[in-house]
């Protein structure tokens, strides 16, 4: 009659002692990493605009905001990102509803809307340099462009993610995980929005003032 002695009962593969079969993803994990991100995002657009609060009048003889910023052309580009938000969340809608058509659609809308808006801070930046504005003209110049920049950025960074996830939609559906990117570019296409909406007041509307 044999014993089963302790160390035969745990003679087992080292590399699979420990292992628990299947996929495992901590709940909601991805979208606090994600709050993460953002939070430091604020950080950023913080000191950036700091930094305008601080050299925002600091023409250096140069042009101020009320000589250059058209107000009717930023007020348009402005309406684009807000339109922009709006029509991201008819596709979180639809994509609750579990219909992929619908969510793709106003997803390419949400990016057409997008695409404007860059198109028309370019327009604006390359009308800003033609008339001697540049970057190196005035501290004042130096920051404007650094914070509308940086949120352009920012902007052209999350119309690629757009595009990408189109494509993993079209060819995965609506997958756990493709409505958990979905998510994500949500917060961060808001987030975009709400740092605009301050740019929009604090650089363009106050730049204007005397």
């Amino acid at each position: 009659m044999t014993t089963l002695t302790h160390s035969d009962s745990v003679d087992e593969p080292q590399n699979l002692r420990f292992h628990v079969p299947g996929e495992h993803h901590v709940e909601n994990g991805t979208l606090l990493g994600f709050w993460l991100y953002l939070m430091s995002d604020c950080l950023i657009f913080a000191c950036l605009f700091a930094v305008h609060g601080v050299l925002g009048r600091s023409y250096a003889a140069g042009p101020s905001g009320a000589d250059l910023f058209d107000l009717k052309l930023v007020a348009i580009n402005t309406a684009m990102l807000l339109l922009s938000s709006i029509t991201y969340g008819f596709a979180m809608l639809e994509m609750q509803r579990r219909r992929l058509g619908p969510t793709m659609m106003w997803l390419a809308i949400t990016g057409l809307f997008g695409v404007v808006f860059i198109a028309l801070e370019l327009y604006e930046f390359a009308h800003l340099i033609h008339e001697g504005a540049v970057p190196q003209r005035s501290a004042f110049l130096s920051s404007f462009f650094t914070l509308v920049g940086t949120h352009g950025l920012h902007v052209t960074f999350g119309i690629i993610w757009l595009v990408t996830l189109l494509f993993q939609l079209k060819r995965h559906g609506l997958i756990a995980e493709n409505r958990r990117r979905l998510m994500c570019l949500s917060m961060f296409w808001h987030f975009l929005d709400v740092v605009w909406i301050g740019v929009f007041t604090f650089v363009y509307l106050m730049g204007v003032l005397p």
